[in-house]
């Protein structure tokens, strides 16, 4: 066996050497668990069942590995494609007797975002998962359905199914409000830099470009969700069991959460940059009052000092008391600009 009960045993069942990990598979009967970490050919024996629910997982299947799959579930080769292609856009699908979904789970990895792609087929009493690597958090998964017992309050296979895909949608959601809640974090860190006194443009620059950028990448993953959530609890498809709709409405709104939260990052971090290029030009600024004012008050002396350089005779010449004068309205006249600017705040 794995390492997992749900895992599948590779040595006794040679034909599951399906991906990159073992596959997990798990049924339950009445919403209580039945059987784990039985071969993939075995699926649609339980689903002959009409009181079983199943759940197969594949981490970084090829499109031949699904073959057996396909078989089991009955799927369509173009479903099958998009399970096995990497970047797919997040979608929802819906083909004759299943659909199939695209998701992402995001996670701030020293600074940076990093997307794990997800895709599931739902079929009214089976969940068939695929994951591109291993990078999702499958056993929080299985965490979620153990902690809540797929018999509270459901009635029938279809519906339990639905809750489990409800808890796969609430997961993957709540990754996405705990990643946008990192980057506002790391927003105000950046706001705190941009007003700080050292104002370090070079760290300024690079922190808020990284944040944009990772905040693109959120919104694109994210905002699609919201039309996959809504799809589902569209009445007229009956996708959803009534039970399970006010699961779903909670879904729906924390996607609203996490597409309103990214913008309003997104507009203040644009507000950062603006008022990091006005900050910087009031430096700027004040930079250029004060070296202006410098060279006011070193003119004053130069021009003292070249007027009496001359060489033709003026009061004063070649006499002490001359000099004297010159050196007291050198000192007068630096002293009144200096006290002038300082007043003015130009220094």
């Amino acid at each position: 066996m794995g390492s997992h009960p749900s895992e599948t045993d590779i040595e006794q069942h040679p034909g599951n050497r399906i991906g990159s990990a073992p596959p997990r598979t798990r049924a339950w009967r009445d919403g209580k668990l039945e059987a784990e970490g039985f071969p993939v050919a075995e699926v649609s024996d339980y689903l002959e069942r009409p009181d079983v629910v199943v759940w197969l997982d594949l981490c970084s299947p090829r499109h031949d590995d699904l073959r057996v799959v396909s078989e089991e579930l009955g799927l369509d080769h173009v479903a099958v494609e998009d399970a096995v292609s990497r970047h797919e856009r997040a979608k929802l699908d819906q083909y004759r007797g299943y659909i199939f979904l695209n998701m992402y789970e995001p996670e701030i990895r020293d600074g940076d975002l990093v997307l794990h792609e997800l895709s599931a087929f739902v079929a009214e009493r089976a969940l068939v998962t695929v994951r591109q690597e291993g990078g999702f958090d499958i056993d929080a998964l299985v965490r979620r359905w153990d902690g809540s017992p797929l018999s509270d309050g459901l009635e029938g296979a279809g519906a339990q199914a639905g809750y489990l895909l409800y808890e796969l949608l609430d997961l993957v959601v709540d990754r996405q409000l705990d990643a946008v809640q990192a980057l506002d974090g790391e927003a105000d860190d950046v706001e705190e830099l941009v007003f700080d006194d050292a104002f370090p443009v070079k760290e300024i620059q690079e922190r808020s470009f990284r944040l944009r950028k990772n905040l693109v990448a959120l919104r694109r993953v994210a905002l699609p969700m919201r039309e996959v959530v809504n799809t589902l609890l569209r009445r007229d498809l009956r996708i959803v069991p009534p039970a399970l709709m006010p699961y779903f409405q909670d879904v729906y709104d924390h996607t609203l959460r996490v597409g309103e939260w990214t913008d309003g990052l997104r507009d203040l971090v644009a507000n950062l940059l603006d008022t990091r290029l006005a900050l910087q030009g009031n430096r700027m600024n004040e930079v250029m009052k004060k070296v202006t004012s410098w060279a006011a008050i070193i003119a004053v002396p130069t021009a003292v000092t070249g007027f009496y350089g001359q060489n033709v005779p003026y009061p004063g010449s070649q006499q002490h008391w001359g000099f004297i004068i010159s050196a007291i309205v050198i000192v007068v006249c630096s002293v009144g600009l200096y006290v002038i600017f300082k007043r003015r705040d130009w220094l």
